[in-house]
C-alpha cells in the first residue's frame, strides 16, 4: 500500500467516523466517555492525521454504539 492510499483510508475512515457522530447528535466528549479514548485522539482520527489500531477501531465503535464495520464502509 502506497503512502497516499494510506492516507485516502485514513481520511475516509475519519469521514465515517465524523458523520456517524453527527448522525447521533454526539460530541467528541460523549464518544470519549463512552469509551476508552481521549477526546482529541479522537479529533485528529475524524481528521485522518492517525493511524488507528483494530483496537481503536473496536473502542471507537463501542463509544458510537455501532458495529465496527460501520466505520469501515467505503
Amino acid at each position: 500500500m502506497t503512502k497516499q492510499e494510506l492516507t485516502s483510508l485514513k481520511k475516509k475512515l475519519g469521514k465515517n467516523l465524523l458523520a456517524i457522530r453527527q448522525e447521533k447528535d454526539m460530541s467528541l466528549l460523549d464518544v470519549s466517555y463512552n469509551c476508552d479514548l481521549d477526546d482529541s485522539r479522537i479529533n485528529k482520527i475524524e481528521h485522518g492525521k492517525v493511524n488507528i489500531t483494530i483496537g481503536t477501531l473496536f473502542e471507537l465503535a463501542k463509544g458510537l454504539g455501532v458495529e465496527p464495520s460501520r466505520l469501515i464502509e467505503f
